[in-house]
């Protein structure tokens, strides 16, 4: 991944056509910007957007729970796992190379789900696409960096970061209205035929626009550690998926325990690698740092909860309450409001003013909102119920996540060194996506472990009570991050055109 220089040469321009000019800076680079955006959080909102697809799938293709973890959770699973070799292929083969290439693979993934004629091709199609993410989301941080510095760069992530964490927030919202709509007949397909209009665009505009800059032939690819990473997420997520199901047979068990050995041989195949020489997927200093890898915990207890609260909220309203997508998508609007209110208040000032508190004032905003929703939910007549009686609870829960999401990743990364910022970007992705698919399976398992006896708002008090569990957990965590964004207090250095590793 790519390492931060104190001192840089200064940021060449180059026209589309690829002439390159060092006179100032590239003076397509806001446009450059704009593309990343549009791609990465079209890349993002797949992760969710299909929450509201249940009942629609189900008719259209019988698939039953399970089914529908796996079309949801695979996704996550994909992406996660091969975000970090993604951005070494990045390094390797040259970012604009991969962000195109991701770009293509990612559009037609997203066609061959859009015609899928049954929900096991579906699952293999949603495996792709996530595979086809994980090579497109690495290179936006790397293209930014390549092509801003200074205070402009700055300016850049403080768009970049939060504008990418709502994204997934309001794909149920975009889904609910898609499916609503229905339009020309297409019902869920246009779930994911909306994103081939978006990605030939995006990838017009990138091909012309984002300067030509090749990779370094001398980067190895750690296929060993790539293989370690993909089988232990898969070890993990499938009994989990399946568990329930099944009544979780001794199988279950052994895989999860095989996961837990598999990550930990990539730890020590990643030390040994860098020991001999060799490029690893994730810099070895990263795994001896306690406020990283603690933060790594951190993550994944936060969005493994907040994606898996999101799917039980579309799951209730759809399965319990029988509303349409397009009312369940709606019924999302409160906590995606709730999570914009909370990223501006916490960016704008707050994280500023107060630093790690903003980490511990989140989580004890979204237990409040969290018990709300219970009493919410407690006395509840199905006969009469509108959103409108869960929208107190969902809004307030929803302040709390934004002010996580917003301030969350800076403070993880005031642990690592400047030249390790590129690969614990890639690991803290990875991180968040394999987080959110466990959350869809374990707390679709605890939903539908009731609701499959038609209690569904005992499913969903369950529910806020593994949430609830998590952000304690969460929030235990943030007492051992540190106090600042950045392990100084000085500008930030500007980035190093050529690539270097650790």
């Amino acid at each position: 991944m790519e390492a931060l220089s104190v001192q840089a040469p200064s940021l060449p321009t180059t026209d589309p056509a690829g002439t390159a000019d060092t006179s100032g800076p590239y003076r397509w680079r806001w446009l450059i910007l704009a593309v990343m955006i549009v791609a990465e959080i079209m890349d993002l909102l797949d992760a969710s957007i299909v929450n509201v697809a249940g009942p629609a799938l189900e008719e259209s293709l019988g698939a039953g729970s399970v089914g529908l973890q796996w079309v949801i959770g695979g996704y996550a699973l994909t992406l996660g796992a091969g975000l970090v070799l993604g951005g070494r292929l990045g390094d390797r083969y040259g970012r604009r190379r991969m962000f195109l290439l991701g770009l293509t693979a990612f559009t037609a993934a997203s066609l061959l789900c859009a015609i899928a004629p049954n929900i096991g091709s579906l699952i293999v199609f949603r495996l792709l696409q996530g595979a086809a993410g994980a090579m497109l989301l690495p290179q936006g941080l790397g293209l930014l960096r390549e092509n801003f510095s200074g205070p402009e760069l700055t300016k850049v992530f403080a768009i970049f970061g939060p504008v990418l964490g709502l994204g997934g927030i309001v794909g149920p919202v975009l889904g609910g209205f898609l499916i609503e709509g229905d339009f020309f007949g297409l019902g869920w397909r246009l779930v994911f035929l909306v994103n081939l209009p978006i990605g030939i665009a995006a990838l017009i505009v990138a091909a012309k626009f984002v300067p030509r800059k090749p990779g370094d032939r001398t980067v190895r690819v750690d296929v060993t550690g790539a293989g370690l990473v993909v089988a232990s997420c898969a070890l993990l997520v499938l009994p989990l998926n399946q568990g329930q199901e099944d009544g979780w047979p001794l199988w279950t068990w052994a895989f999860m325990a095989a996961s837990a050995v598999g990550f930990a041989l990539f730890a020590v195949q990643q030390r040994r690698t860098a020991a001999a020489g060799r490029a690893a997927l994730v810099t070895p200093g990263l795994l001896r740092k306690p406020a990283f890898t603690v933060g790594l915990g951190g993550i994944a207890l936060f969005f493994g909860g907040l994606i898996g609260t999101q799917l039980v909220l579309t799951l209730f309203l759809q399965i319990g309450q029988r509303f349409t997508a397009g009312d369940a998508g709606l019924g999302n609007l409160p906590l995606a409001v709730g999570t914009a209110i909370g990223g501006a208040v916490s960016g704008a000032f707050l994280a500023d003013r107060i630093g790690r508190k903003v980490l511990q004032v989140g989580p004890l905003v979204q237990l409040a909102g969290a018990a709300v929703l219970w009493f919410e939910l407690d006395g509840l007549d199905a006969a009469s119920f509108t959103i409108w009686n869960i929208v107190p609870g969902a809004a307030l829960a929803g302040v709390g996540a934004g002010m996580v999401i917003a301030a969350l990743f800076s403070f993880v990364l005031a642990a690592v060194d400047d030249d390790e910022i590129g690969s614990a970007s890639g690991v803290l992705s990875a991180v968040q996506a394999v987080g959110g698919s466990i959350g869809v399976a374990v707390f679709g398992s605890v939903f539908f472990a009731r609701a499959e006896a038609g209690d569904f708002t005992g499913g969903f008090h369950r529910a806020l009570i593994v949430q609830a569990c998590l952000l304690v957990a969460f929030l235990a965590i943030t007492f051992l991050l540190p106090e600042q964004g950045r392990p100084d207090d000085g500008p930030d250095p500007e980035p190093e055109l050529a690539d270097t590793h650790a």
